[in-house]
């Protein structure tokens, strides 16, 4: 894939290093803020502030804090990993993801109408996201609640070492299906998926997220054919690469190398060969009108 020395996103944020990766994704409150903070919090109006805040977490799930701090002043505070502590290796993963997610917002600013363009996040072990605490060993993953994609990058290594999803090109799906979480966050798809979540059954609703998540495969695919379109990024071999890693990734083969057996019912991200099918058919495609996963009667 050809990454080097083309645009590079600023919609990063490299926390990195950080132990929890600080409040909301990266985001702290200044112990300059504490003062002001609790002097509103016990005021009048800081009361009514706090059920106002509270009642925007009940509806939207933003972190109410990220909100206070915002309102008391001052800037988010992040603090970025120093280039000295980075292997070249490390160095050239974190550019060439900061590439990838340019190239999503080209395509996507060209596609929807005042498309949003999401922050990605690069931590380590452990961070905190308007969704919750979350680990390394989750993988990534894209939070609708702020609007950003969480990544680290060892997990990379791990698709190498573990699952057998090696190349540059395999990494880059793995940032255009999380990008293609935040376009059903866009669309609407995402609010009308959770307001299924508790209407239905356990199994029925994983049925419902493996579409979910088969949609987002897709978008990964119309992402990577307007790329090669508008660039000519990929190499031969490239496609491959993010077949094989759509392949490694799906249920029953991540269910049968952990456990042995593979359950169907519990399948929340579809099969190998159904991440495959629809990956291929957005990359061969391009056209973001036929991913209605949702519609479709064979996945």
């Amino acid at each position: 894939m050809k990454w080097q020395g083309r645009r590079k996103s600023s919609n990063v944020e490299d926390v990195r290093g950080q132990s929890g990766g600080g409040l909301g994704g990266g985001r702290g409150i200044s112990p300059l803020l504490l003062l002001p903070l609790i002097r509103l919090l016990f005021s009048k109006v800081g009361l009514v502030i706090v059920a106002i805040l509270a009642l925007v977490f009940f509806l939207t799930g933003t972190n109410p804090l990220t909100l206070l701090q915002q309102f008391v002043g001052g800037e988010p505070q992040y603090a970025q990993t120093s280039t000295a502590q980075q292997s070249p290796e490390e160095q050239a993963l974190a550019e060439q993801t900061a590439t990838v997610l340019a190239d999503t917002e080209d395509v996507w600013n060209k596609l929807i109408q005042g498309y949003r363009e999401p922050t990605l996040v690069m931590f380590t072990d452990q961070i905190n996201s308007a969704c919750g605490t979350a680990s390394s060993a989750s993988g990534p993953f894209y939070c609708p609640g702020d609007e950003k994609l969480y990544i680290d990058l060892s997990f990379f290594e791990e698709m190498d070492n573990k699952l057998g999803a090696e190349g540059d090109f395999a990494q880059a799906y793995v940032i255009g299906h999380e990008v293609g979480h935040h376009v059903q966050k866009l669309t609407g798809t995402m609010d009308k998926v959770n307001a299924m979540r508790g209407q239905l059954s356990e199994a029925e609703f994983n049925k419902l997220m493996v579409r979910v998540e088969l949609q987002a495969d897709f978008y990964a695919g119309v992402w990577a054919n307007h790329t090669q379109r508008a660039t000519g990024f990929m190499e031969p071999g490239d496609l491959e690469e993010a077949l094989n890693a759509a392949s490694a990734i799906g249920d029953d083969r991540l269910q049968k190398q952990s456990t042995g057996r593979v359950v169907p019912d519990s399948f929340t991200h579809g099969t190998s060969a159904q991440r495959v099918r629809w990956f291929k058919k957005g990359f061969e495609t391009g056209d973001v009108s036929q991913g209605d996963t949702f519609n479709a009667a064979v996945l």
